[in-house]
């Protein structure tokens, strides 16, 4: 445990977001896997805080349904009125004071809506707060171009914070200041709980600010800090969905770094898209256009890609997914899908073995080594080692109400254009002819052959398509023949 471990951490998530223009609350929007509000929730529990709170208001009970999936240990308290960043702060404290919670140390607050910001970032407020003795601390960032923040302004000899001034404010000297206010803080509980009740309201928008109550604590003698965030694009705020692609490639940029800084090769970055939750081990191979998403994982020696996208699938050490799209599936070692593949949940390809070009599988078992080509479709079904499945086969696993398990056991050689009418069984080491609709169970070792005897009906075109193409063409085959003879 950090001995710098926060007393509770805040997290206001209570706006609309008119701005994204959205049905769905600002907060619940997601990049990379997560959702805005899920991403600072991840962040904050880096800190290892003794409370999390969360503040809602716009479609509370969406977002509190989200963050009890989330995050179970997550506490809620509601802002029925979204009076200003003061008044949610004060919302959060009182829901904890009315659980009995009396909180001493260190209160962080931080926005729903900065899915960039690291725990690395807030363990650095919260040691610098420890360590300067402040009763609080601003997290700021020093940005390239500073107009419409915020800025810092520091005492030259302490380097204590004097003021935060709004951009519309600001004197020329101050506008030249490049560290930004971030809206994230670190506070000490006890001085924040009182100089909360003593925000006024009596500005433009009639709302209490948090900002005001560092004035209240310089005012009373207290220091005011600040600490740099290493990179200010982790203080990035989302109010717009153009924001909402930027910070998606940023945070994309900085997994696909770390995967390859840990051993992975990605050859396009720009076209490779992942999740936080995607995990990876070294030598993995990713190709161009490839979507890896959920708890998808990709092992030593694997290769994925071009234009595939796996969700919640593992492929494990030395197999080959080509141009596939994989829900929920497992491919086995050495295992090779692909071209144009797609796996459903249930599917679970053993070591070694083959879903081919134009191959769809659902809650398919298929054992090491067996083989299904091309085109073919394989629901609901086991099969065991070393089978080879023809092409056009379909296991016809729904009957129109329930759906029915086929079984086909190890070395067996399937036909081309086979039907398997479920439930069926094909035993150990049996083959089927091609173009056999299966129907009955199989022995071991048997010979199925399931079709109609061929019927040839001569003359045929001669006398139903009498001057065609294909009359013709015959009619000249039929000379060549006799003259032959």
């Amino acid at each position: 445990m950090s001995a710098n471990r926060p007393a509770a951490v805040v997290v206001l998530a209570a706006g609309e977001g008119t701005r994204m223009k959205s049905a769905t609350p600002k907060v619940l929007h997601a990049i990379c896997g997560r959702s805005l509000v899920g991403h600072v929730v991840a962040a904050a529990r880096e800190l290892d805080p003794e409370h999390l709170v969360v503040i809602v208001g716009h479609a509370r009970e969406q977002v509190s349904a989200h963050l009890a999936e989330i995050d179970p240990g997550v506490r809620t308290a509601v802002q029925y009125e979204q009076n200003g960043t003061g008044h949610a702060v004060r919302m959060g404290l009182e829901e904890l004071s009315n659980s009995g919670i009396a909180l001493d140390g260190t209160v962080v607050v931080v926005c729903g809506d900065t899915p960039l910001l690291t725990g690395e970032t807030l363990k650095r407020l919260s040691d610098t707060h420890a360590a300067d003795g402040n009763a609080v601390t601003v997290l700021s960032a020093e940005v390239p171009d500073s107009t419409g923040y915020g800025r810092i302004v520091r005492d030259e000899a302490t380097g204590a914070v004097t003021a935060i001034v709004e951009h519309k404010d600001a004197t020329d000297a101050q506008r030249a200041i490049r560290e930004i206010n971030s809206g994230v803080f670190a506070f000490d509980a006890q001085l924040l709980t009182d100089a909360l009740g003593k925000v006024r309201t009596d500005n433009s928008q009639g709302e209490e600010y948090l900002t005001d109550v560092l004035g209240i604590l310089r005012e009373a003698g207290h220091r005011v800090g600040a600490a740099v965030a290493a990179d200010h694009r982790e203080i990035l705020g989302i109010n717009n969905r153009v924001q909402l692609s930027e910070a998606r490639r940023l945070l994309n940029d900085r997994l696909l770094h770390a995967a390859m800084m840990s051993g992975v090769t990605v050859v396009d970055p720009a076209t490779t898209w992942v999740d936080v939750t995607v995990t990876f081990e070294p030598d993995a191979l990713v190709q161009p256009g490839t979507q890896l998403l959920g708890a998808t994982h990709v092992a030593t020696g694997a290769e994925v890609g071009p234009n595939t996208r796996l969700t919640d699938t593992a492929v494990l050490a030395g197999a080959r997914v080509d141009n596939t799209v994989a829900d929920s599936a497992v491919i086995g070692e050495g295992a090779n899908v692909g071209p144009f593949a797609y796996l459903r949940p249930g599917t679970r390809l053993g070591a070694k073995s083959k879903a081919g070009a134009y191959v769809e599988m659902k809650n398919a078992e298929i054992g090491e080594g067996t083989k299904v080509p091309h085109l073919s479709y394989v629901g609901d079904a086991t099969i065991g080692e070393y089978s080879n499945i023809g092409a056009a086969s379909v296991f016809v696993n729904y009957d129109g109400v329930n759906k029915h398990h086929t079984t086909i056991g190890s070395h067996c050689r399937t036909g081309s254009d086979n039907m398997f009418v479920a439930p069926v069984t094909i035993g150990d080491g049996a083959y089927t002819a091609a173009g056999s609709v299966i129907t009955k169970d199989v022995p071991p070792g048997s010979l199925a052959v399931a079709r109609g005897q061929q019927r040839n009906i001569e003359g045929w075109v001669a006398r139903k398509r009498p001057g065609s193409a294909a009359a013709q063409a015959a009619s000249a085959a039929r000379r060549e023949t006799d003259g032959d003879q």
